[in-house]
């Protein structure tokens, strides 16, 4: 068995331990983060069974992952990566989800190539749920705005994501963000990484985009 694979049915049954001892009664879904990954790494993942990728950057989706879809058209590819309102068109051709709305100009955009396109993703809003200054998302009290504005333009938004600040503890962030995901009454929460998706599921994340604990560390 390829090591991905052996890595990816460990997290599997460590995520079933957990469940299980919280009494969680649904099973959160795993994108395995394969952004900078050549696809011969992540075939054997692909070969396995599993349906749900992670991608950071559109050109690198569409050179990875075009021929692949068009033989297996059940996977969905996810961008977990900011987005550029430039880009968005050629997102929508090889994307399922978007991880990263963070705006009314990039909800727009999405809007006006989805008519185009004739096809309907679907979509997280990003917080900066920590305020860092350097990260992507809108602040909480512009949450409310964006899915208001985002549901007007018929946007099928699902949920909220989040990327807690690096050096502290993600716990009292999660909870923020399953708080807030109740309050806009959203089904989906997409967080949780390599690092502390145990914690994620315990603040009810159904999205864990987990990488270097599936295809080791990034060169």
């Amino acid at each position: 068995m390829h090591n991905c694979v052996q890595k990816y049915k460990d997290i599997i049954s460590t995520i079933d331990k957990k469940l299980e001892e919280q009494k969680i009664n649904y099973t959160p879904k795993i994108i395995a983060v394969s952004k900078t990954f050549k696809l011969e790494n992540i075939l054997p993942l692909i070969e396995y069974g599993h349906l749900d990728y992670g991608e950071n950057k559109v050109q690198e989706a569409i050179d990875k992952w075009s021929e692949i879809k068009l033989k297996k058209q059940n996977i969905n590819l996810h961008l977990i990566g900011k987005l550029q309102t430039n880009k968005v068109k050629h997102a929508l051709k090889i994307f399922d989800y978007i991880h990263s709305v963070d705006s009314i100009k990039l909800a727009k955009k999405i809007a006006d190539e989805q008519n185009k396109q004739n096809k309907s993703l679907k979509l997280f809003v990003q917080v900066n749920i920590g305020d860092e200054e350097q990260k992507s998302g809108i602040k909480v009290d512009q949450i409310k705005d964006l899915i208001s504005f985002s549901k007007k333009l018929n946007l099928n938004i699902i949920g909220l994501m989040c990327i807690p600040p690096v050096n502290e503890e993600p716990d009292k962030y999660f909870k923020e963000i399953k708080i807030l995901s109740k309050k806009f009454n959203l089904q989906e929460i997409s967080m949780g990484m390599s690092s502390d998706y145990l914690k994620a599921i315990e603040n009810s994340s159904t999205y864990l985009r987990i990488g270097s604990s599936i295809f080791g560390k990034r060169s």
